[in-house]
């Protein structure tokens, strides 16, 4: 069977976004500015985004939700982008996200009852009927079955990476930004699982132990070292690991790539929330269109800063031409030095 596009699988939310003028301090209070309901969660975003991106591309999807108005919001979602959808309705509200960015720095905070997505089972994923070519499934940390122990299975996200693989799928497992100790607790045990790994910086340090500090001055060279221990982590065919300054992939045969990330100017950005999502579904659409590594991320990254106009998670995502278009007009930053500083640290 010839295998085309992507079902992703996992967290399907409702965001109740809101905007603040600041995060307030505890026993404060301050104004919400504005408040929108949209789709959240992986497995809706990366959906949309891909249709949206590239709608030549087939996507399906695999998920829970409530038999509520939120539940009806995230089906309807999915009808207008042509997404194959498989919702599981469950006796349970549908999952929902408090999503607040505050105006003054574009920075996000998710508070989240998962709810219905508490309900998901490794029995709810049937392959055998999908012409997909990718399974991307998130997300550790936020539903209660999957993230416990599955039969002989550290975790429920182990046993579905282990049937699409037999069921003749590639894999991407999406990660959320939690603590530590649970991140490697949940993911490490997928990494034999996996054929992709698309984190970000704090994630791929807390997931290899190589110390990475957030922020716009993390080394280019501490990220390629890091990705390089995932990969031997794991039996992923490639790793690619995003940043403030940019990205850095490196695949199994040893070739490593890299692209700066978009000069956004700081009036365009309405928000952060999304733009992780918006970076993987680039990246993919990439692969799917047989661009190189280099490209590939350069796709990524401009779907990423268009997504960063719109508070919400994929509200600003356009095709992959009319976002390369934005990122080419704000310009790109400089080329990332992937070699190690002079003071001994290797890469």
């Amino acid at each position: 069977m010839e295998r085309n596009g992507f079902v992703t699988g996992g967290t399907w939310c409702v965001d109740y976004n809101m905007t603040l003028p600041h995060w307030p301090r505890e026993e404060t209070a301050t104004r919400i500015l504005s408040s929108t309901r949209q789709g959240g969660g992986s497995g809706c975003n990366f959906a949309v985004d891909m249709r949206r991106l590239a709608p030549e591309i087939p996507v399906s999807t695999i998920a829970l939700c409530g038999n509520d108005s939120d539940g009806a919001l995230l089906r309807s979602i999915a009808c207008e982008n042509g997404i194959d959808a498989h919702f599981h309705v469950v006796p349970a509200p549908t999952h929902r996200t408090m999503a607040f960015t505050a105006s003054e720095n574009g920075r996000r905070t998710h508070l989240f009852q998962a709810e219905s997505s508490d309900l998901l089972t490794p029995d709810h994923f049937d392959f055998s009927e999908t012409r997909a070519a990718v399974l991307h499934l998130g997300l550790p940390g936020t539903h209660a079955v999957m993230d416990a122990r599955w039969q002989d299975d550290p975790n429920g996200w182990v046993t579905v990476l282990r049937k699409a693989r037999k069921a003749g799928l590639r894999t991407n497992l999406e990660v959320m930004t939690i603590a530590a100790e649970m991140l490697r607790e949940l993911v490490l045990p997928c990494l034999p699982h996996l054929d992709y790994l698309v984190v970000n910086d704090y994630e791929i340090g807390a997931l290899t132990g190589i110390e990475i500090l957030p922020g716009e001055e993390v080394a280019a060279s501490r990220i390629l070292q890091a990705a390089r221990r995932a990969l031997e982590l794991g039996a992923m065919s490639m790793v690619v690991v995003h940043f403030p300054r940019g990205a850095v992939a490196v695949d199994r045969t040893g070739a490593v790539a890299s692209h700066p990330s978009v000069q956004v100017p700081k009036t365009a950005i309405a928000g952060t929330n999304g733009a992780g999502d918006a970076f993987v579904a680039g990246f993919f659409c990439g692969i799917s269109r047989g661009r190189t590594l280099a490209d590939c991320l350069a796709f990524a990254h401009a779907a990423a800063a268009a997504s960063l106009r719109s508070v919400d998670t994929y509200g600003a995502v356009e095709s992959i031409e009319a976002c390369l278009d934005l990122a080419n007009g704000y310009g790109w930053r400089a080329p990332l030095d992937l070699m190690p500083p002079s003071t001994g640290e290797s890469a």
